[in-house]
């Protein structure tokens, strides 16, 4: 068995959790989940891809998400485990089961002894905030907020209800973060960007100031290692929905839309705009002040020195 949950559940739970059809005992238990390949009994896996037939054929996990494409391949390929559940969308379906199967840890409320809290600062009960943890003068934090061990959040920055920072995260001056966001470890929000005007031969590069702000809307999640700038002299935004992974930068005035997906290592220059629904897949970059239209896909790898009009891949 492979990451095994905190109880099993039984496959008829699991047709009736996901609407699914259920194939075989309904009194089969799974305690965890793995793929195909590396699953064994006890274990939930999935079958999305016709790919994978061969590894239904020969896998020991207990029960099976299945798509209704893939049903009859999976029975002529022979073998496979005898329970199966079979759902319009395995993956969708998985959203659904495994948060029965491994729950989310229960959090207590209350203010670690080692925090340090400056003056002004307030919040809405209840509130975890954890050891060591920094908060500048007049932090405003909105009601479920976790604010994990280690983390610094500069003076006057705003914090919305639901919200969690995991340990080491960083959050300057001039930094507001909506609802229900999530930041992971070692993120650092609002930091100035690179931003000098060049010295002539021999003379230093002269620091342009960075008072503009750093606005993070609602559902966002931040990945580890990520630093976003605050504006120069206008403003970064991202819009609600939008997920970032880990080790992307996004440069100072950069405005990026609603339930974007930018993907580990991108890169993206300042003063660009990044419209609704962009998809930038791992490793592109986006050079300063141009356009990436609504709905359109940067592949891995890949880099555009022009505006990209909306729906482009």
């Amino acid at each position: 068995m492979n990451s095994a949950g905190t109880r099993p559940i039984s496959a008829s739970e699991i047709a009736a959790l996901t609407g699914g059809r259920l194939v075989g005992p309904g009194t089969t238990k799974v305690a965890g989940i793995a793929p195909l390949e590396r699953a064994g009994p006890g274990d939930l896996s999935f079958l999305a891809a016709p790919r994978y037939v061969p590894y239904f054929q020969r896998t020991s996990a207990s029960v099976v998400l299945v798509a209704p494409a893939l049903e009859a391949p999976a029975n002529a390929a022979g073998g496979g485990p005898e329970c199966r559940v079979v759902v319009a969308d395995p993956y969708a379906a998985l959203l659904v089961v495994l948060p029965v199967l491994y729950p989310q840890e229960v959090w207590e409320p209350g203010v670690h002894p080692s925090a340090l809290v400056g003056r002004g600062a307030s919040w809405q009960d209840p509130v975890e905030i954890g050891p060591n943890a920094v908060l500048g003068r007049g932090v405003q934090l909105g009601r479920n907020v976790r604010i994990g061990a280690g983390c610094v959040i500069g003076e006057g920055v705003a914090i919305g209800d639901d919200t969690q920072l995991f340990p080491s995260v960083t959050i300057y001056s001039g930094t507001a973060l909506g609802k229900r966001v999530i930041v992971h470890t070692g993120a650092v929000l609002g930091s100035d960007g690179f931003g000098y005007i060049p010295g002539k031969s021999g003379e230093t590069h002269r620091k342009i100031p960075h008072v503009g702000r750093c606005l993070i809307g609602d559902d966002i999640e931040i990945g580890a290692n990520t630093c976003i700038d605050r504006g120069s002299v206008d403003d970064t935004v991202i819009g609600s929905g939008t997920k970032i992974d880990n080790l992307v930068h996004i440069a100072h005035n950069v405005r990026i839309g609603a339930r974007c997906l930018i993907m580990a290592q991108a890169g993206i220059a300042g003063s660009s705009q990044i419209e609704d629904d962009v998809i930038i897949a791992g490793q592109a970059g986006v050079p300063d002040h141009i356009t990436i239209g609504r709905g359109a896909r940067l592949l891995v790898h890949s880099g555009t020195v022009a505006d990209i009009p909306a729906g482009e891949i």
